[in-house]
C-alpha cells in the first residue's frame, strides 16, 4: 500500500493544518474509530475521530489507535447537544490537532479548545449557524448541505448553493464542504465553489478501517441515492434525543415504511417504540439504520482508506485539469 498518494492540491486548510490533500474524515459517532481516523491523516487528509458524546471508555479505546497508526495530525468531533464541559477537557487532554462541534451551540467550550491551541472547526447547516461560527472565531467553517448522509438540517439546502453562500460570509475563515461528496469529482467541484476542502462520511464508511457492520457496507456499495430518505422516524422508534431541527438520511428500513408521516403519531405510541426496540434485540431489526448520503450511488468499493484518499486528490487533480482545457 503506497500513503500520500497523488498530487499536492493546496489550499488555505492544508496550509492550516500541513496535510498534502484537502480532504477531511467526517467525525461520524462511533464508527470513525480510531484506525479510520489515522488511515485518513496517514494518507494526506485529517482524520477526525467520531467520539460523539466524548464517552470516556471509548475514547480511551481508540485514541491510542490513532496515536499508533499515524504521525500525522488527527482531530476529534463531537454531537454538541449530547456533550458537556468534562467530555471535551476529556478529550483535550489527547492533544489533538483539531476539535469539531457539529449540532448545536458550541458557544460554552470554544475557548477552552482555543486555549490548548488546538484549532476550532464548526460545522454549519443554516446562515445563522455560520453566523455564530464567524463570530466565535471558527479556525474552520464546515458547510453541510442537505445531501449527506446521517443527521443535517431539517430546513437546509443542498450543497451546491449552500457552500459558496457559506464561503462568502466567512471569508478569509476557510470553509470546508459537506453533503453528497463521494469521488475526486464532487472535491473538485466544491474547490471551484470556493471551498477550501471536502469533509466526507459516507464514502469512508465503505472502507477497510471503519467501524461498521459487514451489512452496513453491503448495504451502501449496494444502494442508490434515490433510495436514501432524510427522515425522523427513526430516531423517535430509536428512543434517540437528536433535536427535531436536525433530521437524518438513510437508506430504507421497515420502520420508515411504516411510519412516515406519523412522526407525532409514533412519538406518543410507547408499545410501537417498544417493539422497535424488541425487534432490534430479536434480531429482526437492524441495531443501526444505515445512514447514508445522496452519492452512494458513486461507492462501490471497500478499499483501505488512506488508499482512499490518494484516489479522491488524484480525480480531483483530473477533473479540475479537463475543466481548464474547456
Amino acid at each position: 500500500m503506497r500513503d500520500d498518494v497523488g498530487m499536492a492540491l493546496s489550499t488555505a486548510f492544508t496550509e492550516l493544518f500541513g496535510v498534502r490533500h484537502p480532504i477531511a474524515l467526517a467525525p461520524m459517532g462511533g464508527s470513525a474509530g480510531g484506525a479510520l481516523t489515522a488511515a485518513v491523516s496517514r494518507g494526506g487528509g485529517l482524520g477526525l475521530l467520531g467520539s460523539g458524546n466524548g464517552d470516556p471508555d471509548w475514547l480511551a479505546r481508540e485514541v491510542p489507535l490513532v496515536e499508533q497508526g499515524t504521525d500525522k495530525p488527527w482531530g476529534i468531533g463531537f454531537l454538541t447537544w449530547q456533550i458537556d464541559t468534562h467530555a471535551v477537557e476529556r478529550a483535550l487532554e489527547h492533544r489533538p490537532r483539531a476539535v469539531m462541534f457539529s449540532f448545536g451551540d458550541p458557544s460554552a467550550y470554544t475557548e477552552r479548545v482555543r486555549r490548548t491551541g488546538a484549532a476550532l472547526i464548526i460545522q454549519v447547516t443554516d446562515l445563522e449557524e455560520a453566523r455564530q461560527a464567524v463570530d466565535l472565531g471558527a479556525d474552520v467553517i464546515v458547510a453541510q448541505g442537505t445531501e449527506s448522509g446521517g443527521h443535517g438540517a431539517r430546513h437546509g439546502r443542498s450543497t451546491l448553493p449552500f457552500v459558496p453562500v457559506v464561503v462568502d460570509l466567512a471569508a478569509p475563515v476557510p470553509v470546508l464542504a459537506a453533503g453528497g461528496i463521494a469521488d475526486g469529482r464532487g472535491l473538485a467541484a466544491v474547490l471551484a465553489l470556493g471551498a477550501a476542502g471536502a469533509l466526507i462520511g459516507t464514502r469512508f464508511q465503505a472502507t477497510a478501517e471503519a467501524l461498521v457492520h459487514p451489512s452496513t457496507v453491503t448495504a451502501i456499495v449496494e444502494g442508490h441515492g434515490q433510495d436514501t430518505e432524510r427522515n425522523r422516524v427513526l430516531d423517535i422508534a430509536r428512543g434517540s434525543r437528536w433535536p427535531a431541527r436536525y433530521t437524518a438520511r438513510t437508506l430504507g428500513h421497515r420502520y420508515l415504511d411504516q411510519w412516515r408521516g406519523r412522526e407525532a403519531e409514533l412519538a406518543a405510541d410507547a408499545r410501537a417504540q417498544t417493539e422497535y426496540q424488541d425487534g432490534v434485540a430479536r434480531g429482526d431489526l437492524p441495531p443501526l439504520p444505515v445512514w447514508a448520503g445522496e452519492a452512494v450511488d458513486l461507492i462501490t468499493d471497500q478499499p483501505p482508506a488512506a488508499d482512499l484518499v490518494g484516489t479522491l486528490a488524484t480525480q480531483a487533480e483530473d477533473a479540475l485539469n479537463r475543466a481548464g482545457r474547456h
